[in-house]
C-alpha cells in the first residue's frame, strides 16, 4: 500500500463515520464511553496488571 491509497483510505474512513444509532444523542455515547473507561480500569486493577 502506498502513501496516497493509505491517505485515501483515511479519508474515506472519516466521511464513513461510526455506523453508530443516528438516534441517540451525543451524551448518551460519552456517558456509555466514560463507563466502559471505567469498567475496563477497574478490570486491570482488579486482575492486577496495574
Amino acid at each position: 500500500m502506498t502513501a496516497y491509497t493509505a491517505a485515501l483510505t483515511a479519508r474515506a474512513r472519516t466521511l464513513v463515520g461510526t455506523g453508530g444509532p443516528k438516534d441517540s444523542s451525543a451524551w448518551v455515547e460519552h456517558v456509555l464511553g466514560w463507563t466502559l473507561v471505567v469498567v475496563v480500569a477497574m478490570f486491570i486493577t482488579q486482575v492486577g496488571w496495574l
